[in-house]
C-alpha cells in the first residue's frame, strides 16, 4: 500500500499495555516467599516474556490497586508501570521514562500473599515506543532509537507524536500505547497503526 507521499504505507500492530509489575528476584521472595517462582499465564509478544498467574496490590499515598499482573521473567530491578490514570489514582507523581530508567522515579508499596516491598523508586509512565530489530529499521528506513510519529484511524483516530523505536535483536515488531493513550484513540489491541516518518 501507498501512503498520501506516494511512499509504502509501513503498518504496525498495536498493543495496548495495561498497568503491570517486573520484580527482582530477592523481591519475587519477598512477595510470594521462599522457593518462589513465577508460573506463566500466557506468552506476550516479545521473546521470553509472559504475563504471570501472580499479582501483587499497589498502595499509594491516596489509594491502592488490587490483582496487578506480574510479567516475568525476573529482572534485575523491581519495575511498576502505570497509566498516568493509574498512578493519580495511587496520588504518585510517578514521571514518564524508558523501561529501566527508574533513578529518582516514584516509590510504592508492593503486597504479595507472603510479605511486602517498599519501592522508594521504581514506578514509571512508560513513554510509547514500537519494538523493533535492526532489521526492521532497515526495512522502514527508520533510526534505532529515534522518533516517528503513528496514525491511527477510526472513529476516534488520532496521531501520537514522540513514539521512541526502541530496538534489541529479541524484538517483535509491535507498538505499545497504554490504557489511557488507547482509549483516547478507541483501541483494544490487535489494530493495525500507520508509522510516520518525522
Amino acid at each position: 500500500m501507498i501512503n498520501a507521499q506516494g511512499q509504502p504505507k509501513i503498518t504496525v500492530p498495536v498493543e495496548v499495555s495495561n498497568r503491570h509489575v517486573h520484580v527482582s528476584a530477592s523481591d519475587l521472595v519477598a512477595l510470594f516467599g521462599q522457593g518462589a517462582g513465577l508460573h506463566q499465564r500466557r506468552a506476550i509478544s516479545q521473546t521470553g516474556q509472559f504475563a504471570a498467574e501472580e499479582t501483587v496490590t499497589l498502595v499509594g499515598p491516596r489509594a491502592k490497586l488490587e490483582r496487578v499482573r506480574v510479567v516475568g521473567p525476573t529482572r534485575r530491578a523491581t519495575q511498576v508501570e502505570l497509566s498516568r490514570t493509574d498512578a493519580r489514582h495511587l496520588g504518585l507523581e510517578a514521571p514518564l521514562r524508558d523501561s529501566g530508567d527508574l533513578k529518582a522515579s516514584a516509590g510504592v508499596k508492593l503486597v504479595g500473599p507472603a510479605g511486602e516491598v517498599k519501592l522508594t523508586e521504581g514506578v514509571i509512565v512508560q513513554r510509547r515506543h514500537i519494538h523493533a530489530t535492526l532489521n526492521d529499521c532497515r526495512k522502514y528506513s527508520l533510526a534505532p532509537a529515534g522518533m516517528v510519529r503513528v496514525r491511527i484511524g477510526g472513529p476516534r483516530g488520532a496521531v501520537f507524536d514522540q513514539v521512541f523505536v526502541k530496538v534489541d535483536p529479541s524484538f517483535t515488531w509491535r507498538l505499545h500505547l497504554d490504557t489511557d493513550e488507547a482509549n483516547a484513540a478507541g483501541l483494544v489491541g490487535g489494530e493495525e497503526a500507520e508509522v510516520l516518518r518525522t
